[in-house]
């Protein structure tokens, strides 16, 4: 049995959860989410919690198992805590800047890179150089920022360019003289 599949989601207060064949929809403090779940899976949501059950032990059904408690868990955790992504930029002259919702970057290209945010996903500029993606659903929260950094990856050379906070870049040796 998966360790993982077979544990129970607990929903804190104010958070609730509808359960119908192959859709989940939990609201909470934050917001509303949808997921469509594999319609195999049982569902049931017994005294504050739900349990994810599968069918059968085929290999298919189990790997199916762990992702649909973990797609539920982390929506519920969306809706309550809600996600975010920090990204770091390094290089001289590089900043990052709020233009009302948008964000605007200058990573040493000669135009200015701007950003629109997707519904549900807010960026934040504590400092020029940090990022903060923030949203409910965790997977738009990673796609937003995984598309912030490739505006300009870093590079291995020198290191510049945009990075996830506690990434490592592997730098390499410059040619020889």
């Amino acid at each position: 049995m998966s360790r993982i599949g077979r544990q129970p989601i607990e929903l804190p207060a104010g958070v609730m959860v509808a359960l119908s064949p192959g859709r989940v929809q939990v609201n909470g403090p934050l917001g509303e989410l949808n997921q469509a779940v594999p319609a195999r899976m049982q569902l049931t949501q017994e005294d504050g919690t739900v349990v994810v059950r599968r069918p059968t032990e085929r290999g298919e059904d189990r790997a199916l198992h762990g992702l649909t408690r973990t797609l539920i868990a982390n929506m519920v955790e969306g809706v309550t805590k809600g996600f975010e992504k920090k990204l770091e930029i390094q290089g001289v002259g590089y900043r990052a800047a709020l233009r009302g919702t948008d964000l605007e970057l200058n990573v040493g290209y000669s135009h200015s890179v701007t950003i629109k945010p997707r519904p549900g996903i807010t960026f934040d500029v504590p400092t020029p150089t940090e990022i903060l993606v923030k949203g409910i659903d965790k997977q738009l929260v990673g796609q937003t920022a995984a598309e912030i950094r490739k505006v300009r990856p870093p590079e291995p050379y020198k290191g510049k360019g945009i990075r996830y906070e506690g990434e490592y870049v592997r730098r390499k040796v410059g040619k020889r003289a």
